[in-house]
């Protein structure tokens, strides 16, 4: 009992040192949210904008009216765009929401890759690395 309560003493002395690297890729997953929070409310006006802009290749299970499209695209990326600005405080509910943002994202851009499969999979990617990089390292950005 007494060195479970030493170990607890001692980590509450001795602050607990942020590296570089975990620092770097929390600061990394809200610069691509923002980034991606861009892209989706550039891609959402687009659609609403211009109907005909997107070109449809094949048949795909998702089909929505572009104009749908455009309105899921804009709310979507300005919930990803102030989530990932909210990042930076490093603060808990910021990180709850950059995960579940940066799932629905990717869910989001899978459904995309019917009109522009390239920008769909590299979104899925950033997302991916968004969340790995938001679960990992979370706390690293409130003790900078």
């Amino acid at each position: 009992m007494s060195q479970t309560y030493g170990t607890e003493a001692r980590r509450r002395a001795v602050p607990e040192q942020t590296s570089g690297w975990a620092a770097g890729w929390m600061a990394f997953a809200a610069i691509m949210m923002i980034v991606q929070g861009i892209w989706w409310l550039t891609a959402g006006f687009i659609a609403l904008v211009d109907d005909q802009f997107y070109v449809v290749g094949q048949e795909y299970v998702f089909q929505f009216d572009l104009t749908t499209w455009g309105w899921i695209h804009l709310i979507v990326g300005a919930v990803v765009l102030a989530a990932g600005i909210g990042l930076f405080s490093g603060a808990m509910w910021a990180r709850v929401v950059g995960v579940v943002v940066a799932s629905v994202a990717a869910l989001i851009a899978f459904a995309w890759i019917p009109y522009y499969p390239i920008w769909g999979l590299l979104l899925i990617g950033v997302s991916v690395a968004v969340i790995w990089a938001i679960t990992a390292h979370g706390h690293s950005l409130e003790t900078v």
